[in-house]
């Protein structure tokens, strides 16, 4: 796992700065703690940091190809060793062990086709300086991240972070409104937007080709299918196979249990296949409503694995939100990002810098109560009577609070009727989207402006889709690549140089997932994820595999507000500090924070008022003023500078 950055001209006697490409590497040094390297080509320059996971001296980067190529490369290829036997049977002979060098091979030798063929989870900046053409991808979920901006003149400066991309000194950071909308309203940016004008970010599944001065491809190169051939009696082969591929690494690798279904079946997996004692990370809540440590434990005791247990208070979060807010480079409307990210530097304390996770299930097999409300819309309109009878269940986790009467349940059952194509997703737009409210008036969008763009990115065939099938695309899309797999997952847990994986997203167990039959992910009596939970039965205890799903959520507005509120919240809120960021107006969020700091913001849509406001200030002062502080380096330990025709190689 590493961090990748550079800056390509379009004219090769123009030349690219080094110590720009040395603050892109300093401004990356959290996901690659190990070392980095740096290559320099006429008019052309790349840096990597590294993460060594797999071939500890070997994989060094940028990797230079045998006709001149480069290669930088965040991520991994998890079949890397099963290509690699390919490549020496047709007589390709390796001088590493890196899954680096096979993806390099087999881009010189196929190019951008051979995508397909990859598991993993990655981005990638490949060079070829014959061409001129610089090839920016990214893996099919969009697990990696990956950045860029061109300029004027043909420069395109890029970079995993969007930090990068500031730190060269190339590019100012600007606040994009459309970014920030959809921060506001989808709780992420939407590829290729990000919260910065001019900064664009690879969308997942997709490739960006620049070429002498110019974007000439912009394109997706994988696209989601079923496979309805893929019988039922194969997704526990494939769980299985994806967690031992997803274990496949130098250094020892340990899971992240909630207690909960998903990350419970990934951990008795990998417990199966482990090869060293298995470590568990969890974290736990003083505050009843949010703990789960007692599945936790259960999960941890029943599979003997060595459990570590991480309890996060008001203080915490409030300590640590402002670096969260900076390492996602977007405004968050939840605090959950804040315990991951203290969770993945206890997994690095404890030496381990690669977990396995659960993301992707509750997408995949429906396990959201999302899909829930979707079928119960539609069992509305030929049987009231049950859907009546069944919408208590929804939301079980919130207790009372979750139940608010015959009226809440007309609501429900009646939003986001089944006919309307976004319609399992407007209720949450809406709440969330309040915020754009407390704008300046110069600055708020048209109030259909963020359904627009997402009408404007749906695929052709998207109306004709069933209604679940047409939540669970916009749930993949719009949260789980946008937001869940970055904010909750690589930003946070990069933050402190520990790489996460996904066994649920390998793309043959969400292809069989997609061919399904509906009944075997959610059941008409509302039992969600069914396929999975009858796996997980002959595996963990019962009290685990038929457990109702518990969102993961965290204390949200107190931490930030009473008599232990941090000094740098009030800070933030002042009148002085919304006029300098000039986009909140002070007035018009005056309400608002006096129900906070009078402790009575406790609907979910205030939370999500208070924590947007608050994160976007944040956001703005960490990342939009001139900041001159980067991560110190050591010397680099690959450098290939052709300007001058030297490779140096540190051992």
């Amino acid at each position: 796992m590493c961090g990748l950055a550079g800056i390509v001209r379009a004219d090769p006697r123009a030349p690219v700065d080094e110590d720009s490409l040395v603050r892109m590497a300093g401004a990356l040094r959290h996901r690659g703690p190990d070392g980095w390297g740096l290559a320099l080509d006429p008019g052309a320059g790349l840096v990597a940091t590294r993460l060594a996971i797999v071939d500890l001296p070997g994989g060094w980067q940028p990797m230079a190809g045998a006709s001149g190529s480069l290669l930088a490369f965040n991520g991994e290829v998890f079949n890397h060793v099963e290509l690699r036997a390919e490549l020496a049977a047709a007589g390709v002979r390796a001088r590493t062990t890196s899954d680096t060098e096979v993806l390099l091979h087999l881009l010189e030798r196929h190019g951008f086709d051979v995508l397909g063929r990859l598991n993993g989870q990655w981005a990638i900046a490949y060079w070829e300086p014959g061409p001129r053409r610089l090839t920016l991808a990214r893996d099919r979920f969009g697990v990696r991240p990956v950045h860029y901006h061109l300029a004027a003149d043909g420069s395109l400066t890029f970079g995993s972070e969007a930090r990068a991309l500031f730190a060269s000194g190339e590019v100012r950071a600007v606040p994009d409104h459309e970014g920030l909308d959809d921060a506001l309203t989808l709780w992420a940016p939407q590829p290729p937007r990000t919260c910065f004008a001019g900064v664009a970010q690879v969308a997942p599944g997709s490739l960006v080709v620049w070429e002498r001065g110019r974007i000439v491809r912009a394109e997706r190169w994988w696209a989601p299918e079923g496979d309805p051939a893929a019988p039922e009696a194969d997704l526990g082969a494939l769980l299985a196979d994806s967690v031992r591929l997803r274990l496949r690494a130098d250094v020892p690798v340990g899971t992240y249990l909630s207690g909960g279904l998903d990350s419970s079946l990934t951990t008795a997996l990998a417990q199966q296949t482990s090869d060293h004692p298995l470590q568990t990370f969890s974290i736990a809540f003083a505050d009843a409503r949010y703990d789960e440590r007692s599945h936790q434990e259960l999960v941890a005791r029943e599979l003997g694995t060595e459990h570590h247990v991480l309890e996060v208070g008001p203080r915490e979060i409030a300590d640590g939100f402002r670096d969260a807010v900076e390492h996602c480079e977007a405004p968050l409307i939840r605090t959950a990002p804040v315990p991951l990210m203290l969770l993945a530097r206890t997994a690095r304390a404890a030496g381990i810098t690669v977990v396995a996770t659960g993301e992707g299930a509750d997408e995949l097999f429906w396990g959201y109560d999302l899909f829930k409300e979707v079928a119960l819309r539609t069992l509305q309109e030929r049987d009231p009577q049950r859907a009546g009878e069944l919408v208590d269940g929804l939301y079980a986790h919130l207790g009372g609070a979750g139940r608010r009467g015959a009226a809440w349940r007309r609501s429900l059952l009646a939003g986001g009727a089944s006919g309307d194509p976004l319609g399992s997703h407007l209720g949450r737009i809406r709440a969330t989207g309040a915020v754009r409210a407390l704008l300046r008036p110069e600055l708020q969008p048209p109030p259909e402006a963020v359904l627009d763009r997402l009408w404007a990115a749906l695929p052709a065939d998207f109306a004709e889709r069933s209604p679940l099938e047409r939540a669970e695309a916009l749930e993949i899309d719009t949260l789980l690549g946008a937001h869940l797999l970055a904010a909750q997952g690589d930003r946070v847990a990069m933050a402190s140089g520990v790489e996460g994986r996904y066994p649920f997203l390998d793309h043959r167990v969400a292809a069989l997932a997609r061919g399904l039959a509906p009944e075997r992910k959610l059941a008409a009596d509302l039992r969600d994820k069914v396929a999975l939970r009858d796996l997980a039965a002959r595996l963990l205890p019962a009290a685990v595999a038929s457990r109702p799903k518990q969102p993961y959520r965290a204390p949200e507005v107190e931490p930030f507000f009473g008599a232990a509120a941090p000094e740098w919240v009030g800070e933030m809120l002042t009148p002085a500090a919304f006029e300098e960021a000039g986009l909140f107006h002070p007035d018009r969020t005056r309400p608002l924070l006096e129900r906070a700091r009078a402790g009575r913001a406790r609907s979910p849509r205030d939370a999500m008022a208070v924590l947007a406001v608050l994160s976007t200030q944040v956001w703005h002062a960490r990342l939009c003023r001139p900041r001159r502080h980067h991560g110190e380096l050591t010397p680099p330990r690959v450098r290939i500078d052709r300007t001058t025709s030297t490779t140096e190689v540190a051992r």
